[in-house]
């Protein structure tokens, strides 16, 4: 697809709580030298540029119907000007009286459901061409057909179907349009603490049409339950398209049809557990599934019982990420372990081929890793911690340098939830917000992600399975953080600002303000001083992984800032995508041009889900967003 709009050359963007030193040749000479295809920037090239590689996207356009017409929103590009404007067409006729400097919606009211809409930027007084036409959501979402692979029957006789779990969203055919990757999961996917064999788990790739790009098919020897498929869908080459990486074993069928490694062997035991065979790590081209490339994953699975028990429990509990480790071009992330060994390693994708970039293991005597060990969660983060300009891993309590070494260490163990992002506009840089699983941990920690520092903790209680951040009460300066074992709301110094909100689990940003609304199971709720509102419930939809009661997949994939929330149909055979029809009087750009929100969408679906969070602070009384310092290869 062509984009009619031209793309100013990257420029440093000064951000009020971070280093931005970097000056535009230096940005410009980054993206001459990835466009000519060398892959290793030099030290001061590298240090000193602040523009990111993201993804060229299109307008996002979409038409929200409601019983008084429709909201039209798009996005407001990190490459377009600051001072940039738009108009809104129906069908190629105007119908906004002035440029729409203030925002990126527009409510056109009495429109009917089925109204077309375009978007034109306005560029130094100029008009430009026609965005993409609007994605119409007649009812309030749109659904994208998808269809389930066929069950089976395990070796003992157990009968399974499929059902539409976690997903992401990349570029995966360089049009400018998000795709979805979607992991089906069988009926009788297994917890790791869980005997018993599983069906196969199955990735697609999916356009917004429903068209499936191609399926793969993980095999017999890749066990299906929430903690051993973490994929990640992201342009690592800067090519313009995405790849999709994850852990692959024999018997892997890539997207074309062919076989990785044996198709015959069969490595399960009887109590359905894959404990043994080679084990792999493959990219696979976004657009046909092919497998590029394909190596040993690190780490090897060595001894079982090295990683906690014997049975095959630890040993496989997989994390994956993404981050900008050279502050310019994503990095693949991909680890083992967090009850006691932890091993993290670093991979570059360019010219075709994987480089490890570092490897963190802390049973390594020379790696700062060493004193490290189990202090993983269910999940991780990423961000730029230290105002270096380059991206670290946040493991829960305990943090991974850009370089592979061993940042901070809290010595608090493994918890289920954690949340990194500037949670306290007051302060200089991020904070961190996590629970501890063990009762003999504090319940509750506000860290300092630079240094590990311990700002407060709530007393041990418990397992304490939950815990949110985020700003949904605009009572209080900052975010608010609470959790499963408390009763409160709790700011930035641990006081108490207000009652527990009706749910401990996923945000979004749905309605007009900035402060973010509670996601929970279906539904999205409003915080209140005495009770929540309810602002949307999914109708026919089922949300995933059990108890955690997590959506497909929520975030900025449409429109303008706010956040979409897609749920697989309660029949599987679509994802049904909602989104706001609420208008608003902010401009943000795209949130999917802030790298750190951006990788957090792609890390979402691993582990257990949490939501993402930007670089800046994004709530009520915010300061004006910054302009990422981006480029688009």
């Amino acid at each position: 697809m062509q984009h009619p709009h031209p793309h100013p050359p990257p420029r440093p963007v000064p951000h009020r709580k971070r280093r931005r030193g970097a000056v535009l040749a230096a940005a410009a000479a980054v993206t001459a030298l990835v466009a000519a295809g060398l892959t290793t920037l030099s030290t001061d090239i590298a240090e000193a540029a602040t523009a990111r590689q993201v993804e060229a996207l299109d307008r996002g356009v979409v038409s929200v119907h409601t019983d008084s017409g429709n909201l039209v929103s798009w996005r407001w590009l990190g490459t377009d000007p600051d001072d940039i404007s738009f108009n809104v067409y129906r069908a190629g006729t105007k119908v906004n009286s002035t440029p729409i400097t203030g925002s990126t919606n527009y409510f056109h009211s009495g429109a009917p459901a089925q109204a077309d809409y375009t978007v034109r930027a306005i560029v130094g007084g100029v008009e430009q061409s026609d965005s993409v036409h609007a994605v119409q959501l007649r009812s309030g979402y749109t659904d994208v057909p998808i269809t389930a692979p066929t069950g089976g029957t395990t070796p003992d006789g157990v009968a399974y179907t499929y059902e539409a779990n976690d997903a992401s969203v990349a570029d995966l055919d360089g049009d400018g349009a998000l795709d979805f990757v979607l992991k089906w999961q069988p009926t009788n996917a297994k917890d790791n603490s869980q005997s018993g064999y599983t069906g196969s788990t199955v990735i697609d790739g999916i356009k917004l049409d429903g068209t499936r790009l191609w399926r793969i098919d993980l095999g017999r020897n890749i066990r299906s339950g929430a903690h051993y498929t973490q994929f990640q869908a992201y342009d690592y080459d800067g090519d313009g398209r995405a790849e999709v990486a994850m852990k692959t074993a024999d018997g892997t069928v890539d997207g074309t049809g062919a076989v990785i490694g044996s198709s015959s062997v069969d490595y399960r035991n009887s109590s359905g557990y894959v404990l043994s065979g080679p084990e792999y790590l493959t990219m696979f081209d976004g657009e046909t599934g092919k497998a590029l490339g394909t190596v040993d994953y690190v780490p090897a699975r060595g001894t079982v019982s090295s990683w906690g028990d014997s049975y095959g429990n630890r040993v496989d509990r997989f994390l994956a990420g993404t981050a900008y480790l050279d502050g310019v071009r994503p990095s693949l992330i991909m680890a083992r372990g967090y009850y006691t060994r932890t091993v993290i390693a670093a991979w570059d994708w360019r010219n075709g081929a994987f480089t490890r970039r570092w490897t963190f293991d802390t049973n390594s005597s020379t790696n700062t890793g060493k004193g490290y060990d189990g202090q993983g969660s269910h999940s991780l983060s990423v961000g730029d911690v230290d105002s270096d300009g380059k991206d670290e891993i946040v493991y829960g309590a305990m943090a991974v340098d850009d370089n592979g070494n061993g940042l901070w260490t809290t010595k608090t163990g493994h918890g289920d939830a954690q949340h990194l992002g500037d949670l306290d506009p007051s302060t200089s840089g991020l904070e961190y917000f996590k629970v501890s699983e063990s009762t003999s941990q504090p319940a509750e920690l506000y860290i300092d992600p630079a240094t590990g520092a311990i700002r407060w903790q709530l007393s041990a209680c418990c397992d304490n399975g939950r815990g949110v951040a985020g700003d949904i009460y605009a009572g209080n300066d900052g975010a608010e953080v609470w959790s499963a074992s408390d009763t409160y709301i709790r700011d930035e110094a641990g006081a108490t600002k207000g009652r527990e909100p009706s749910s401990v689990n996923f945000l979004s940003w749905w309605d007009g303000d900035t402060v973010r609304e509670l996601l929970d199971g279906t539904n999205i709720d409003k915080y209140g001083t005495s009770s929540d509102t309810r602002l949307l419930t999914g109708s026919g939809v089922h949300s995933n992984n059990s108890t955690k009661a997590t959506p497909s997949l929520s975030g900025d994939i449409l429109g303008d800032w706010r956040e979409e929330v897609v749920w697989p149909t309660t029949n599987n055979t679509a994802l049904r995508i909602y989104s706001t029809p609420i208008e608003t009087s902010t401009k943000i750009t795209t949130l999917l041009h802030d790298t750190m929100y951006r990788t957090g969408l792609a890390w979402q679906n691993t582990a257990y889900n949490q939501p993402p969070h930007p670089s800046f602070f994004l709530g009520d009384g915010m300061a004006t967003a910054p302009r990422p310092a981006v480029y688009t290869p």
